[in-house]
């Protein structure tokens, strides 16, 4: 089961989708309609071996009108991210026990 954080309105998501596509059984989570939980959010960066802000759109509003900044605590970077799901960057593609964000979309084909 290959399972997409997506944003249909992002070429790097649709351009991932794409890829993915054929590769196996795809569950598509329009993530900012079906906003993933902090215990979620917490495996797919466990699975990603990145930290919280790694998985971050810092360049949107929303990061800055929350006061965040690169130094702010992962806790509170996760919180943010639960609230605010357009903070997470996308696309985020899980399958196989893994995870990879998908910038370059190509990146996500090692672990299908």
């Amino acid at each position: 089961m290959i399972t997409i954080w997506h944003n249909p309105r992002c070429s790097k998501s649709r351009q991932t989708l794409a890829l993915i596509e054929g590769k196996g059984a795809v569950t598509i989570r329009k993530y900012l309609e079906d906003a993933p939980s902090e215990a979620e959010i917490r495996e797919v960066l466990s699975l990603l071996t990145i930290p919280a802000i790694a998985l971050m759109r810092t360049s949107e509003a929303e990061f800055k009108d929350r006061g965040l900044s690169k130094d702010s605590n992962e806790d509170t970077l996760i919180a943010a991210m639960v609230a605010v799901p357009k903070l997470i960057e996308r696309p985020v593609v899980i399958a196989n026990g893994k995870a990879r964000i998908g910038r370059p979309p190509e990146i996500v084909l090692d672990i299908l």
